[in-house]
């Protein structure tokens, strides 16, 4: 008997995999554009809404400064930063920003984590408040 599949949403995007079908899915709450397919950071900042660009810019700076040696690239349609393997993503959402360091990460900051949403391999600042940039700085130093 043939399984039958779910009436599911269908993307513009390439779909890549099962878990980027799953980011793409959650990521119809976010800010950007669906449709868009980013090369760079720099696209995905310009192509997130105004009031969040200056958010994502801090993160960006911070994230280098922290890391200059780190290859700055898009993957799973978030900026990412790899050295040595992947070292951490983020993205913007309607009401947050999503940070994805290596999941050891969480764990050695899960103190300083507490004030923010947070599971095993992410966390995420509200944009109402300010970045907290020194503690994202010492997260991105960990590895």
């Amino acid at each position: 008997m043939p399984l039958s599949t779910p009436n599911l949403p269908r993307f513009t995007l390439p779909v890549r995999n099962w878990w980027h079908y799953l980011y793409l899915l959650n990521s119809q709450q976010s800010h950007l554009r669906m449709n868009a397919v980013f090369t760079t950071v720099d696209e995905y900042i310009q192509n997130a809404p105004r009031e969040v660009q200056d958010l994502l810019r801090q993160m960006r700076h911070t994230i280098k400064t922290a890391a200059p040696e780190a290859e700055e690239v898009i993957s799973y349609a978030m900026p990412t930063y790899r050295h040595h393997g992947n070292l951490v993503h983020f993205a913007a959402f309607k009401n947050h920003i999503g940070f994805y360091p290596v999941p050891s990460a969480i764990g050695a900051f899960k103190k300083d984590l507490e004030v923010y949403k947070a599971a095993k391999g992410s966390a995420q600042f509200p944009l109402n408040q300010p970045l907290p940039l020194p503690l994202i700085e010492r997260i991105v130093k960990y590895r």
